[in-house]
């Protein structure tokens, strides 16, 4: 028992303590992953899964992908899909049975395994793991169509994979017995059918009992979770491994079924996804040992290159011929094919029963496919963000900032962002209200910003922060406390300062953003200030002239507003919070027009005057 809790502890403290630097780093949150596992099983020898846990660690590892694909499937809306164009129907119908000959090939002529064993193997290659795709994806800013062709890809290959991998391993098995393909064809179609149409049915018995108030609300994330996992061992009951068909098919039509309240347990289940991952590919990589690691020969190093610069390439490219996707597009779609959990999972399960079957070679499937993981993570996630800056399919390295409401005060703010070369954009429902801003050439959504539709018409990636200003206050907050989960608490912003809990006509803190300048000012103010002539300025601190030269140079009504760090990083002061800026920084200000001339000189004069008196009463 102690043992178990001393896993499950150090599970969770690496995997999320990875997570954590990758964020703090930029790194590829899969390769910290794997490194703290490596360290903590077979370099130290702290943690040994298969000790602690025993026959329990397969199921355990199995119905965790089935989470992580069920939540995968979730974020497949179909009004994505239109924006890949072909390309994905393509890489399923043409990429697949490509991938599969293709791997085999390889995994015959260049690794030198046995025929079964290689065509099994290949079958299990053609997935590229949506649990390593979707955390790359996270990290870096790709274009939205390659995004989603990668997603959607990853996500509904990966039931094919185990499908072509079960249909390999049952014809082999049957061939033993003198049955054929024709025999074996039949069954696994209808297994994989039934798989779908339960799939589908819990998808339909979720979506009608959730808004019609069959389930109280505190229990929903719970029924859903329990929902996913029955479905996946019923269908794994039917046939091994259709359980992933089910469960994907599950999210996929949840996620189109328009069921508002799965928007209330999304971030449940992108919690659940992490602490997943995370804990899987610790538990995966701890499992290894030193002679399993050694069982690799000379041979699987070309293997290896082959999969990366042969196998993959050549299914892109053959898939997406004649297609409309640009070359570039293609390029990095065709580099982009990391291995995760299922490729793993699956071959561990299937080297047991290969060897059972006769075949030697089933036993390195475990070490070749670990092998296979470790490579394509860490190739291409250290490449996705400079492959895709390289082919011109990455926005703004520097993520900027979204104002919600076309107000002459935020379109005056977005103006002066763009000469500071900070990405910006202003989304407002009025299309008059955003004709000031198309004027001045700044970027504009035109749109409810609530709507769910705008999840697939606005990349919300590309925002470091969000502002809301528009005149209504109640708007505001629900803006900020609808987008705070995925952009960030401390990075939702708005106009107006947080009322005292005392105040029962004021907002609380906990459901509005924070609020803007130090003095807390809202609209109403905002209006006058922008009618007085009030205007936005902007300071370089250096060593000579620092922030408080920055603040004696102004004029004592104004504001300070934010702070845009030398990586672009943006810092906002607020009723609560001042950040500390340092040279090479810029401070942006809102200040009072300036003074005539007279009056401005006389100014200079006085501060200059009040300057020599400090130095002069300093000691010598």
């Amino acid at each position: 028992m102690e043992e178990q809790a001393l896993v499950i502890a150090l599970v969770g403290v690496l995997g999320i303590g990875a997570q954590w630097i990758a964020w703090r780093t930029g790194w590829p949150a899969i390769v910290l992953m794997l490194v703290a596992g490596f360290a903590a099983g077979p370099i130290t020898g702290i943690m040994d899964p298969h000790h602690a846990f025993g026959e329990l660690l397969e199921p355990m590892i199995s119905i965790g992908v089935a989470i992580i694909l069920f939540e995968g499937g979730l974020s497949l809306d179909f009004r994505e899909l239109r924006k890949t164009g072909s390309a994905v129907w393509r890489l399923v119908i043409f990429g697949v049975p490509i991938a599969w000959f293709a791997g085999s090939l390889a995994c015959y002529y260049i690794a030198g395994l046995v025929w079964p064993v290689s065509i099994l193997f290949a079958g299990i290659l053609v997935v590229t793991g949506p649990t390593v795709i979707l955390p790359l994806l996270r990290q870096s800013s790709v274009a939205q169509r390659p995004a989603a062709i990668l997603k959607w890809e990853a996500i509904v290959n990966d039931p094919f994979g185990a499908m072509c991998a079960v249909i390999a391993y049952e014809y082999f098995r049957a061939s033993a017995n003198g049955a054929g393909l024709a025999e074996v064809l039949p069954q696994m179609a209808f297994a994989t059918i039934a798989a779908a149409v339960l799939g589908y049915a819990a998808a339909w018995m979720i979506a009608w009992s959730f808004p019609r108030g069959f389930v109280p609300e505190f229990l929903k994330a719970p029924v859903l979770l329990v929902t996913v996992i029955g479905l996946f061992v019923i269908s794994n009951s039917i046939q091994q491994e259709t359980g992933l068909v089910a469960v994907t098919l599950m999210g996929i039509a949840l996620a189109n079924m328009n069921v508002d309240s799965l928007r209330d347990i999304h971030p449940f289940k992108q919690n659940i996804a992490v602490m997943l991952v995370s804990g899987i590919f610790i538990l995966l990589s701890a499992s290894l040992n030193f002679d399993t690691l050694r069982a690799l020969e000379w041979q699987f190093t070309l293997f290896l290159i082959a999969i990366l610069f042969v196998v993959r390439p050549l299914t892109v490219l053959l898939s997406l011929a004649f297609s409309s996707i640009p070359w570039k597009e293609r390029i990095f779609v065709a580099w982009i094919a990391p291995r995760g959990i299922v490729a793993v999972a699956i071959s561990g399960l299937f080297a047991l029963r290969l060897s059972d079957l006769g075949y030697g070679d089933g036993t390195i499937l475990i070490s070749l496919s670990f092998a296979v993981c470790v490579v394509t993570i860490v190739a291409h996630g250290f490449t996705i963000a400079p492959v895709s800056r390289w082919l011109g399919l990455t926005g703004s390295t520097t993520p900027g900032i979204l104002l919600v409401g076309a107000t002459p005060w935020s379109i005056a703010l977005a103006r002066e962002l763009k000469q500071m070369e900070v990405p910006v954009t202003i989304a407002d429902t009025s299309w008059w209200r955003l004709s000031g801003a198309r004027q001045q050439g700044l970027p504009t959504y035109h749109g409810e910003i609530l709507a769910e539709a705008t999840e697939h018409s606005l990349d919300l990636s590309q925002f470091q922060t969000l502002v809301a200003a528009t005149e209504n206050e109640a708007y505001n907050a629900l803006v900020c406390n609808e987008f705070a989960p995925e952009i960030g608490r401390d990075a939702v912003y708005q106009l107006g300062e947080a009322g005292h809990h005392d105040d029962p006509r004021s907002l609380p803190p906990s459901i509005r953003g924070r609020a803007l300048f130090q003095s807390g000012v809202d609209m109403n103010e905002m209006h006058r200030r922008q009618q007085a002539g009030w205007e936005f300025r902007k300071t370089r601190l250096s060593e000579q002239f620092d922030f408080e030269a920055a603040r004696a140079a102004l004029p004592d009504e104004a504001d300070f507003l934010m702070v845009v760090k030398a990586s672009g990083a943006l810092r906002f002061f607020t009723h609560a919070a001042r950040p500390s800026p340092v040279a090479g920084d810029y401070v942006v200000s809102y200040s009072p027009p300036e003074e005539p001339d007279m009056q401005r000189v006389q100014a200079r004069k006085e501060k200059k005057a009040r300057g020599q008196s400090k130095a002069e009463a300093k000691p010598a």
